[in-house]
This record gives structure tokens, sequence and C-alpha cells, in this order.
């Protein structure tokens, strides 16, 4: 009996992926709970696995093609008398409302989905909810096909296949230039204050098992500056003809992955110390550059700081990330000679860039933002 495996909606609006490669071929007998195929979003990477038990009759969905959920990714043939079901197994917990990395997670830590309360949209089963339950239980893809490869590359030429990460963020970059009308708001600020508080907390982290490096500072500046300029931590809801603006402070933080950019999420940001800060953007960075981190980490960001000093720029015009109103670029601190009280003086001085939606910020909301943020920067104090 022929079972068609779909595209299931994982959630976290996800509307599609790009189907990197099958785990196993045509022909090859499969259990239920077999991982099957890797699949891209425009969030992470998933592994899904096969909702019944048969062989892999047929691989309608090729590698490199993107597929909208719903759409046929493979025909398992099931044997008769087996019923094919769908999307929700048989197995403990089968009848549950969960996204196929939600349950790979329940397998890995042990927890049966049946005895799971779901938060999510009409009961559905979170990735939270799940390690809710564990730690309980511790305690007590719209696209075709691309098309056909030229014939060969040249001698002088390398041709790599434009997919993937890349192709991802390729779409979402795309989308924000040819839908947002960007503003670019430049300054400076005086960091010099900053690396000083930066080095007095170094031997704190230390002992703590955390690196102590600017971006906390820069985080609690924004989430700081945002407080006072609530249209700046706001979006546009263009169905309902609606100005979002939000009341968290989720802050997305740019990541330079070897596979492309990464934009994981600081949750919370304005309720941590600067050590807890530090600690969730190791965290979160390590696991975007081991393509480790769940959907839940890379999603629902309210706006986003982009940190390019490490690697170098005078400043750079960042494009903002859909649907935010703004984005962040932090740039290289550089010590110049400027006047402080009538002498000239050595600072540490740094670069930064706001790109801003004109349609929902104007330039005196930007400015008052970027002196606020500036503001923070420079009362750094060790006293």
């Amino acid at each position: 009996m022929p079972y068609e495996l779909r595209l299931p909606d994982i959630g976290e609006g996800v509307a599609e992926g790009e189907i990197v490669r099958w785990l196993v071929d045509e022909g090859t007998k499969v259990k239920e709970d077999d991982l099957l195929v890797e699949i891209l979003t425009d969030k992470a990477a998933m592994e899904m696995p096969s909702p019944v038990s048969g062989i892999l009759a047929k691989i309608v969905a090729q590698p490199g093609q993107v597929v909208q959920v719903g759409e046929v990714l493979a025909i398992i043939e099931v044997a008769s008398g087996e019923s094919p079901g769908d999307s929700k197994p048989s197995s403990p917990g089968g009848d549950v409302l969960a996204t196929p990395v939600v349950r790979k997670m329940a397998r890995d830590l042990g927890v049966d989905l049946s005895t799971v309360s779901g938060t999510g949209p009409e009961g559905r089963v979170t990735e939270e909810d799940v390690r809710g339950a564990a730690r309980l239980r511790r305690e007590g893809f719209g696209g075709q096909a691309p098309g056909p490869t030229p014939a060969g590359p040249r001698a002088d030429e390398e041709r790599i296949p434009f997919r993937g990460k890349r192709r991802m963020a390729a779409k979402k970059m795309v989308l924000s230039k040819s839908t947002v009308p960007h503003a670019l708001l430049v300054d400076e600020a005086d960091a010099t204050n900053l690396l000083a508080m930066r080095e007095a907390l170094r031997e704190i982290g230390a002992k703590e098992g955390v690196r102590i490096t600017i971006l906390p500072f820069l985080v609690q500046a924004v989430v700081t500056a945002l407080r006072a300029h609530p249209a700046m931590n706001a979006s546009l809801d263009e169905s309902r003809g609606e100005i979002v603006r939000k009341k968290r402070y989720d802050i997305g933080m740019a990541v330079d992955s070897e596979d492309g950019l990464v934009v994981p999420v600081i949750r919370d940001a304005g309720g941590k110390t600067i050590v807890e800060l530090a600690r969730e953007i190791e965290r979160l960075a390590e696991g975007a550059r081991n393509a480790t981190l769940p959907l839940s980490d890379l999603s629902g960001s309210t706006f986003t700081v982009t940190s390019i000093g490490s690697i170098g720029g005078l400043f750079s015009y960042p494009v903002i990330n859909v649907p935010e109103a703004a984005i962040l670029g932090v740039h290289k601190i550089v010590k110049r000679p400027v006047v402080r009280e009538g002498t000239v003086v050595p600072r540490d001085m740094m670069y930064l860039s706001l790109s801003f939606d004109h349609r929902l910020i104007d330039g005196g909301t930007a400015t008052r933002f970027m002196n606020d943020v500036i503001l923070q920067i420079e009362s750094i104090s060790l006293a």
C-alpha cells in the first residue's frame, strides 16, 4: 500500500524546506522512526524520520529542490495489513500533535509524548514542552527543482551549487531589500570605559567558566534604548494594516558560520546579567556554527545586532532581518585621537551603523535611539 511522505508543518512560521540529502536509497527497507532525509529550512536543518515501516519505493523530491509544506517528498510502500496512518505514527505518543523535530528530541531524551501536555497551537507539543518533561523526569520547504547544470565549468572556473544555508540567506536578503525601504544612520561611540569594564569582569567570567566579550554590554545598551523607544522594537503586519510593537526583548545576534549567516536569538535579553548574557551568547554562537540549534533558538527575534568588529571593516550597511524594524551594526574598536574638555586624548572609538525601515521609523526616532545606545555604552563606569 503506497504511503505519501509529505513535508510536515513544523511550525515556527516555516513554509518550505530544501532537500539537502537522502539518508537512505530507493528500495531500502525502513522502519518507523528511521531517519530518511535531511531538510534545510530558513531556520535550521532537520532530519525527518519515517512515520511508517515499509520500503522507500520512490524519491520524489531531489537534493537541492525546494518543497512547500504538504508537498510529497517520497513514496513508501507499506506492507499489506499494516496501516500507513499519517504523520502521527502508532508508536507511544503517536496520536500527539508534534513535529518530526520534537518527536526526535523526545526519543533522544527518553520522553513519552503521550504524557506531555502541549502548549503550542491546537495543543501541539513544542520543544520546550519536551525539555520541561525531561527536566521533571530527571528531578523525580515554493519552489521548483533546479534547472539543468551547464555542460561543464571552464578550466579557470569553479562552480559551487547555490543551495543550503547560502540560498536560504540569499532569499531572505532579497525579500528584505525588495520590500523594505532601508535607511542608514552612522555614528560613533567612545568604548574606552566599555573595554575597561570588560577587563574588570574577565576574572569573574573565568570563575563562571564563560568568556566575557563586548557583545553582552552592547546587548544591554540596545535593550535599554529599546525600552525608551518602543517604535524600534516593532514589525509591520501588512495583512492587517497594523504596526506591532513588541513588549519583549528577544535580541537576534548574527553569527558567521562556515555554511552562511545564522541569527540565533537571545531570549529575555533585558532580564539577564552580563555573565548570563555572555553564557547564552557563547551557547548560541557554538550551536549556530555547529548547526545544532533547534528551531526555537532561531526565530522570533524583535531586534538584531550584527557585530563584525572582530573581523574588521570601518562600518557597514547591514540588511534588516525582516520583519524587524531595524538592525544595529557594530564595528571594530580603534584607538583614535579625540578632543575631551579641550584636550586631544587617545580614546577607543567604535562606529555604529543602524539600518531601519523608513515605513515605521523616522530619522528623528532612529537618531534618538542611537543617542541612547551611545549614552549607555559611554556611561559604563567601574565606580
